[in-house]
């Protein structure tokens, strides 16, 4: 295992880095890419200026894990390479917790944005688990093939909120639907925007966030071939760790 020190670049004030222990919870990301034209473009939404959590920054879309994630009914299995890859380094691994991450993300990206994707070559779900209800609306199951795991990283300790986030990425082209009004200033995404990676990294995205435009880059520049190793940033003795899950 090949271990970098990223810490200098994860040194920045944080006030509130006092708090006991907390274990991190299991949380997802979707990397949406849209390679449509020359210029690969990646989707990232303006949090909203009144949340207490990273107000106003730009994001992937995302969110914890919730328990129905385990039981939706989907269209395709995750690629072989991510389902292994997602059971490394966790304690009591599964597929089931490996699918229930991939999905997690799909329909976090759907509650953030009104993207939703999924797929409708096996028709039309009958009826979906609460917090899916917007697929079955649309028709479609939620595509777990259009995902590839390509990123984790953990909050270090001492921080009021921790997660252990498992960033996903898919092309846009696998949009099946998009549901109206579900950005705007009441919502937790104020405004979506299609940006360049080179826009992006300038862009006001967190620190981590900036982290994984990087390797989003190095990957896209490699043919996102499937063995391609996934960064895994995690502390390690009080420092920032940059490891790879091969």
């Amino acid at each position: 295992m090949t271990a970098i020190d990223v810490s200098a670049r994860f040194a920045v004030a944080r006030p509130d880095a006092s708090h006991p222990y907390r274990r991190p919870v299991d949380a997802a990301t979707l990397i949406l890419i849209d390679r449509s034209a020359r210029t690969p473009r990646v989707l990232l939404g303006r949090r909203n200026p009144a949340q207490k959590f990273m107000p106003g920054k730009l994001v992937f879309p995302g969110g914890r894990v919730d328990p129905q994630d385990r039981n939706v009914p989907v269209y395709g299995m995750l690629d072989s390479v991510s389902e292994r890859r997602l059971q490394e380094r966790v304690v009591r691994p599964s597929l089931s917790r490996a699918r229930a991450l991939a999905l997690a993300a799909i329909r976090e990206t759907c509650e953030e944005t009104g993207l939703v994707i999924g797929s409708r070559e096996a028709g039309a779900p009958d009826a979906m688990p609460a917090g899916w209800e917007a697929f079955a609306q649309a028709g479609a199951f939620p595509n777990l093939e259009a995902l590839s795991f390509v990123a984790r990283a953990v909050t270090p300790p001492g921080l009021s909120r921790r997660f252990d986030t498992r960033f996903f990425m898919a092309d846009a082209a696998e949009i099946a639907h998009r549901l109206p009004d579900v950005v705007g200033p009441q919502s937790e995404l104020v405004e979506l925007a299609w940006l360049t990676l080179t826009e992006a990294k300038k862009a006001e995205v967190p620190t981590i966030t900036h982290a994984i435009l990087e390797e989003v880059e190095t990957r896209l520049a490699g043919g996102n071939k499937p063995w391609l190793p996934v960064p895994y940033y995690v502390t390690r003795h009080g420092r920032m760790m940059r490891e790879a899950l091969e």
